[in-house]
């Protein structure tokens, strides 16, 4: 392992996500700093923000970490990773946890990670690809209905379109080919639908081990009850009240360690975060989708649950000594996680709103004994004129811990009813049913 000095760390990211992140870390014995590019007003509490270098500045982020000697780097987002952060870092000698640019294809190309659960038996609904409109139309009338649109590249959670007539399946095709999603929708999936339920589920790899950080159900959907088009996500509940020990090591058995192992045969050994999106029907589970990041808001109540030191768990996955590690949980943490947006998200939303009385309810959380277990993160804010901008779609996620999900959920709608925010919406459902 790396010497015991406290640690210097680099954060890439300015989400909800990393504003979770650094608070973990803040949390660990062995820190020394923590940087972040580009961070946002909440990350301000808990590291030092990073304003005149961009993600994709691979070049100024290198001699930032010669500069500042950082012990290792952090990356938040998917887009640094598939344009391939980690391997720049790592041939400049810099140690940092996350993916190659080869094995981060698992997210970039929904294609090549349909290929490889093909070619690994890992069990996922049946898909055609396409590259032009009236083939992927013929295809659906094949087919049938309701059937599953997917751009093959980077969208922001937003290039996935659940198609129930003729009428919604063309106008979708036709968005990811008329260029809505850029590139990412130059080549198109279809896929049959999936029934059950859905579940996300996140292990730490090192290349060759893996460990389990548990499941977290996502609100994908703007609208209540699951209507609407999808977003980044609206908010998440962990752990699973839905999946048991049993289930999981046949997710593992049958999903996660197959395409490990598959990753290592192409010469792409995954090193960092596997976010296995996946639908469970009748105790059976299959992959919609790898992420090769913690997801966001998924990473807001999975990373509280973990009691182990977690500066010591990224080392050990950045040095491939996962097989040493014993991973400690809080076993009866119940976590929900609330998502506030801008009107109009994920569409054209109302941008640089002020959010008037934040910061007093923030003392208050800290001063009320029953929101103890209460966060706000900050996702899309920025501050100016001594005001609190909302800058972004989504813009603060409001967790609450509790002994059951249904005093988290009273707890964080609580706190939500609190923000003077009228320019902001939430979905009012979130971990119902958790119930």
């Amino acid at each position: 392992m790396a010497n015991l000095t406290p640690k210097k760390i680099l954060v890439i990211g300015n989400g909800g996500r990393e504003h979770a992140v650094c608070q973990a870390f803040k949390k660990s014995s062995k820190l020394s700093q923590i940087f972040i590019i580009n961070g946002n007003f909440g990350t301000i509490e808990v590291a030092k923000n990073i304003d005149f270098i961009k993600a994709n500045q691979a070049d100024l982020i290198v001699k930032f970490c010669q500069d500042q000697a950082i012990d290792f780097v952090f990356v938040g987002p998917e887009q640094p990773l598939v344009e391939g952060l980690i391997d720049i870092l790592q041939h400049n000698k810099i140690r940092a946890f996350g993916p190659s640019k080869k094995a981060s294809q698992l997210e970039g190309s929904k294609i090549f990670m349909k290929e490889i659960a093909q070619q690994n038996n890992v069990p996922t609904a049946k898909y055609a690809t396409f590259e032009s409109s009236q083939q992927a139309l013929d295809f659906i009338d094949k087919i049938g209905l309701p059937c599953v649109i997917k751009a093959d590249g980077l969208a922001s959670g937003k290039g996935v379109i659940i198609a129930d007539s003729s009428t919604q399946a063309t106008q979708a095709i036709n968005q990811c080919f008329s260029g809505k999603f850029g590139e990412a929708g130059k080549k198109i999936i279809i896929e049959e639908f999936l029934r059950g339920f859905e579940a996300s589920y996140f292990v730490i790899c090192d290349g060759k081990n893996f460990i389990p950080l548990g499941f977290a159900h996502d609100h994908k959907k703007v609208g209540e009850g699951e209507t609407g088009p999808n977003t980044g996500g609206m908010g998440t509940f962990a752990p699973s009240p839905f999946i048991d020990q049993k289930l999981e090591q046949k997710i593992i058995d049958t999903i996660i360690a197959p395409t490990l192992d598959g990753m290592n045969k192409i010469n792409a050994p995954f090193c960092g975060i596997l976010f296995a999106g996946l639908m469970i029907d009748n105790g059976n589970p299959k992959l919609l989708e790898f992420n090769v990041r913690f997801g966001d808001p998924e990473t807001q109540v999975i990373l509280p649950r973990i009691k182990s030191d977690f500066i010591d768990l990224i080392e050990h996955a950045i040095d491939k000594k996962l097989s040493d590690y014993k991973i400690e949980f809080h076993a009866n943490k119940k976590l929900v996680c609330v998502v506030m947006c801008s009107r109009g998200y994920p569409e054209n939303y109302i941008k640089n709103s002020e959010i008037k009385n934040l910061k007093t309810v923030e003392a208050l959380i800290q001063n009320t004994p029953k929101y103890a277990g209460v966060k706000i993160l900050h996702a899309g804010t920025s501050f100016h004129e001594n005001k609190v901008i909302a800058t972004g779609g989504r813009v603060l996620n409001i967790i609450a811990e509790a002994d059951s999900f249904e005093e988290a959920r009273k707890i964080a709608y609580e706190v939500v009813d609190l923000i003077d925010w009228k320019e902001g919406f939430v979905r009012r459902d979130i971990a119902l049913r958790a119930l």
